[in-house]
């Protein structure tokens, strides 16, 4: 529930389209929905400005869709998220969506990186472009995480894939695209170079993803994470390995300042 939704409450119990036992009924919902297993934190897009966002791995399909079934009755017009979820679970959920109707618009599964969209709203509230940059193709699936994110998030956001350092002639083909972004979310694995060489081109803030993409000897990411943490351009700033969602959110908040 956000402030517009707050806003309709109000509203609907002043002109009697919702009666005091069905606000009742509402208002014991916030700040959050214990489900048992779950605690669903309705209050959230309230303080912070966006939903609650389920993480799918570990929860069977059953808890994800008694989640999004308490998010969807809520009866907000929020977007909502879904990450590292597979097929079943996207199964479940779209059906879901459909017995709720005039909730979700879309239901969106993002098979590269397991994120599931269901999309109520379109609007674009953040003030600039997102541009999501990858070193290597391998590192898409961790750019699509970040990429839906932002989007869900209302931004407008775009990707520029396989740029990395190997080929640099490649990237500076970009320079404009890079210049237009308002946040860059720079996704790399191996050793981690390029959100080191796309900071030193632009004024942006540059949020550097390390991926587990590589060799023996890139521990799992952990090569490119101590490289970005090491960078010498003063403009960027690190999240966890494979961590899009995390690139994705922090862009967001960014772009909405």
């Amino acid at each position: 529930m956000d402030e517009f939704d707050i806003k309709n409450f109000v509203e609907a119990l002043r002109e009697g389209k919702l009666s005091a036992d069905e606000a009742i009924d509402r208002l014991k919902k916030l700040p959050y929905e214990d489900l048992g297993f779950a605690k669903i934190d309705h209050h959230r897009t309230l303080r912070q400005g966006y939903p609650e966002v389920v993480f799918a791995r570990g929860k069977t399909p059953h808890q994800v869709t008694e989640i999004i079934r308490g998010m969807l009755a809520a009866k907000s017009s929020h977007n909502i998220l879904i990450t590292r979820a597979d097929e079943k679970v996207f199964a479940a959920l779209r059906g879901l969506a459909k017995k709720i109707r005039g909730v979700a618009s879309a239901t969106e599964f993002h098979e590269l990186s397991g994120t599931i969209a269901i999309v109520r709203e379109r609007t674009v509230r953040g003030k600039g472009l997102i541009l999501v940059v990858t070193a290597g193709t391998s590192d898409i699936p961790v750019a699509e995480e970040a990429l839906v994110t932002a989007r869900v998030m209302g931004n407008r956001a775009e990707a520029i894939y396989d740029v990395g350092v190997a080929g640099l002639h490649r990237l500076l083909e970009h320079r404009d695209k890079l210049a237009e972004a308002r946040v860059i979310i720079c996704v790399a694995g191996m050793e981690g170079a390029l959100p080191s060489v796309v900071a030193g081109m632009v004024a942006a803030p540059v949020i550097a993803v390390p991926t587990s993409t590589g060799y023996g000897s890139s521990f799992g990411g952990m090569t490119a994470l101590l490289a970005m943490l090491n960078s010498c351009a003063s403009n960027v700033s690190v999240v966890n390995i494979d961590n899009g969602f995390g690139a994705g959110c922090v862009a967001s908040v960014i772009n909405r300042l």
